[in-house]
């Protein structure tokens, strides 16, 4: 079959893999793909955001299955262009998406259908949000109500630090338009873990579980960015809270979005706080999480377009999920100076050294060719490097030695990505 990938980073780049091992695929296409796609589908210069052209697109070349992967184009209704086109899509509908797209409207269902998750309150006037600070206990939390790359969330340690954050959101527009509303939420404390499902809108399949580091710097310190590395699975993520989870989280929360009339047909991404009181939900995201699709998706033990074709046909209670017993860890390649200013346009030198390999690879985030047919940088987060591994130990020793093995200029990453699991 024929099948089309819209986006163009490192989720994409893993997601591609996979796809492209997989017997049902006699040819792929990307749009826009990157450099490291290029390798294995035609890429086609279209944005992820022009429905029209990308429908087109597919039409004209008689393209059978279509995933939609970002969540941008998810929440603009991408997936509903290619679906009413009668094109089969992975992908959730925008009216499902609005899982992700609107931090107030994920909060709202949570509270209607008590799933757990932290005390929250939701503003549109800034004055009535800074009057709301002043009646509760630091540390705050502020999340700007729309997308904003995975950096509309401020964790304010004083009062003022919030005021000002109140004001970076609503009345600065830091983050757009995502910031017309904004949800305050109770400081939670605990494990993040984070774990995807694959959904059909009735049967929901949870993969194994990952954990993101968001901050730019060793030790958890400066600014949120998209992520600099994963590990998988998280050693924190029990049988236990596996169990409570499927009970109270991951089923509970498909069914709600179908009772709402939102059937869900994609991959939920379940953000979660491992808190003293119990695991509770940070977030949902209504897509492959990036980079947990590039520790996550290589040890996938199925085909995946067979379960990506049974979410978008639901049958997915007929898909036995499996993953290999091992580990794999991801650390981010980026450009110093992300997130907030960095130079593109270097050259990579040693992506040769990851051609044939299967315990170690090299997902582009952020390139493109030069005129010179040069792989070069093109963005902050520049190429995921993934390592598998017995152990999560094992993997992130092996994904810190193949980190090695590339260069470019202003090449930036952190050197404690899964630290926590190596100190025992």
């Amino acid at each position: 079959m024929k099948i089309m990938i819209v986006g163009g980073g490192g989720r994409e780049h893993a997601i591609a893999w996979a796809v492209a091992k997989s017997p049902k695929c006699d040819k792929l296409y990307a749009a826009p793909g990157n450099a490291g796609i290029a390798q294995l589908a035609e890429c086609v210069d279209i944005s992820v955001m022009d429905a029209e052209k990308l429908v087109a697109f597919a039409k004209e070349k008689e393209v059978d299955f279509v995933i939609v992967a970002p969540d941008d184009p998810l929440a603009a209704g991408v997936a509903d262009a290619f679906l009413d086109a009668g094109i089969k899509t992975f992908g959730p509908r925008k009216n499902a998406a609005i899982i992700e797209a609107s931090k107030a409207f994920s909060k709202d269902l949570m509270k209607k259908y008590d799933i757990p998750s932290a005390a929250y309150e939701t503003f549109e006037d800034a004055d009535a949000a800074l009057a709301y600070l002043e009646t509760q206990e630091a540390p705050y939390v502020l999340k700007a109500d729309g997308l904003a790359l995975g950096k509309g969330v401020l964790i304010c340690q004083t009062l003022e630090e919030a005021k000002d954050g109140i004001k970076e959101i609503m009345i600065d527009k830091k983050f757009g338009n995502a910031g017309n509303k904004v949800v305050i939420e109770e400081f939670m404390t605990g494990r993040e873990v984070s774990v995807l499902c694959f959904s059909d809108g009735k049967t929901i399949l949870p993969m194994t579980s990952a954990q993101d580091h968001k901050r730019a710097g060793d030790g958890d310190t400066g600014l949120n960015t998209g992520g600099m590395g994963t590990f998988s699975p998280s050693p924190f993520y029990t049988d236990e809270v596996q169990k409570f989870c499927e009970e109270n989280v991951y089923q509970r929360t498909i069914d709600a979005m179908a009772a709402e009339g939102r059937e869900f047909k994609g991959v939920l991404f379940c953000g979660l706080m491992l808190t003293p009181k119990g695991p509770r939900v940070l977030e949902f995201n209504a897509r492959f999480g990036d980079p947990e699709a590039q520790v996550v998706i290589p040890r996938l033990k199925n085909d995946i377009v067979d379960v990506m074709e049974a979410c978008a046909d639901g049958t997915l209670d007929q898909i036995n999920l499996e993953f290999e017993d091992n580990a794999a860890v991801c650390v981010m390649l980026a450009s110093d100076g992300y997130p907030v200013s960095y130079k593109k346009g270097f050259e990579i030198k040693g992506l040769e050294n990851f051609e044939g390999k299967d315990d170690y690879f090299v997902f582009h985030s952020g390139t493109k060719f030069d005129a010179d047919g040069k792989v070069v940088t093109n963005g902050g987060r520049v190429l995921g490097v993934t390592a598998l591994g017995d152990t999560l130990v094992e993997a992130r020793a092996n994904a810190y030695k193949a980190t090695e093995l590339i260069d470019f200029e202003n090449k930036y990453m952190r050197h404690d990505i899964g630290k926590a699991i190596d100190e025992g």
